[in-house]
């Protein structure tokens, strides 16, 4: 229900801003493609595998693992992106991915488990997610990106996330039902908005190494929220972590492969055309 739920309900929302706004709730047939890989990354991988590893998992240990995330991120951009980072923005990297390794043995993470696989696959999911997705952004927006990836997923999820509730219910408690709510509107639909147009305006590869500070954070919110402790080292790989996430906001990268026009000028063009046959 964590997993897949969020992004059912996320869907309706998804089809009520695209309607406010005018647009059709079906994206081009030529990205359908590329929408399915970023459903399958973000929509479905991401929240699912993150949601079983939790069963196991505290959230430093989990924090500590998604912490591979950026190196990940940056490989996805080569691969789907077209972005050729520097050798300083991969040196970077693999420094911020260096410090993470160093907090998981400072936390006493223990060894691998099934648990940490759903983890791993969490974030291979989550990388070419993001990649396929900033991609997109560049030409048609990072909010109609996640609307349409959310309306594709709904019919596929709808089924699976209804059977599961008439099985077990829907029995939970007020601070649960406050976490879902939070996963479903802001982790699953409005935060993309803003992820995805970053990652249009300044590069996948580039823009992926603030996840650097995601585990900073999860481990700060855990404290808060949880109770967890938080000891000196993880300070010290904190501020570890925040010089590398800003030195590869220092570093060039370069795009090498253009991506389609946008909507408004593919119409211009296809508008032109038939103007000049006539």
């Amino acid at each position: 229900m964590v997993g897949l739920g969020r992004a059912v309900v996320a869907a309706t929302l998804a089809v009520a801003v695209l309607v406010a706004r005018g647009e059709r709730p079906l994206p081009p047939r030529r990205v359908w493609g590329r929408l399915v890989i970023v459903v399958l990354g973000v929509v479905v991988g991401f929240p699912l595998f993150t949601a079983l590893a939790l069963r196991e998992l505290g959230a430093v240990h989990s924090a500590v693992i998604v912490g591979v995330l950026p190196a990940a991120t940056a490989v996805a951009a080569v691969a789907r992106a077209g972005e050729r980072p520097t050798g300083g923005f991969w040196l970077a990297t693999l420094g911020g991915f260096a410090a993470a390794l160093v907090f998981a043995i400072t936390q006493g993470v223990a060894g691998p488990g099934l648990a940490d696989g759903f983890v791993l696959l969490a974030v291979a999911g989550a990388a070419f997610g993001y990649a396929e997705g900033g991609a997109l952004a560049r030409d048609y927006g990072g909010w109609r990106v996640i609307c349409w990836a959310l309306i594709i997923a709904a019919p596929m999820l709808g089924p699976v996330v209804a059977a599961r509730a008439v099985t077990h219910g829907l029995s939970a408690g007020p601070v649960a039902w406050l976490g879902f709510g939070y996963v479903t509107v802001v982790s699953m639909f409005l935060g993309f908005f803003a992820w995805y147009h970053g990652l249009a305006l300044s590069g996948v590869a580039r823009v992926g190494q603030v996840q650097l500070i995601q585990p900073l954070l999860t481990l700060a919110w855990s404290a808060a929220l949880l109770g967890e402790r938080i000891g000196g080292w993880t300070i010290v790989a904190a501020l570890a972590v925040l010089a590398c996430a800003a030195a590869t906001q220092r570093s060039r990268i370069q795009r090498v492969r253009p991506t389609a026009p946008p909507m408004g000028r593919l119409s211009a063009r296809r508008a032109s055309s038939r103007a000049g046959a006539g």
